[in-house]
């Protein structure tokens, strides 16, 4: 089972991590870049980071999850990109650096509420208007 959920630095989901090991569910990271919002490309602890090991604060993320045991699937339709988002298994962030990063967690989406009744209906209903299409 596998259960692909909104998970970046800034929403990191540490309890529905741990639930979702408990059960032997795949934590799947959907948005694993948050899509660049709350200026992630430009943190300056992932910034710092990534110039330790000589990536990029995209790379820090990604190999972040991974360590975190979280499959991340990064889109991207450029090529160099790409090509970053394979080059982050060659390094291994420290417990330090992990930390660091674990202060960023902010528990909040990047989207929208998830708990927001409101919310939740309108995106059902744009779900299934896009079914038809």
């Amino acid at each position: 089972m596998v259960n692909q959920i909104e998970t970046h630095v800034l929403n990191q989901r540490e309890e529905d991590h741990k639930w979702m090991e408990k059960y032997g569910v795949i934590h799947e990271a959907w948005a694993p870049f948050g899509e660049g919002r709350g200026n992630l490309f430009q943190n300056e602890t992932l910034n710092k980071i990534g110039e330790k090991y000589g990536k990029t604060a995209a790379q820090v993320m990604l190999r972040w999850n991974i360590q975190r045991g979280v499959i991340v699937l990064p889109k991207s339709t450029h090529k160099e990109r790409m090509a970053q988002n394979l080059d982050v298994f060659d390094f291994r962030i420290s417990e330090e650096d992990m930390s660091s990063i674990a202060n960023l967690d902010t528990k909040t989406s990047a989207f929208f509420s998830h708990t927001d009744p409101a919310m939740v209906e309108w995106f059902v209903k744009m779900v299934e208007e896009r079914k038809d299409k």
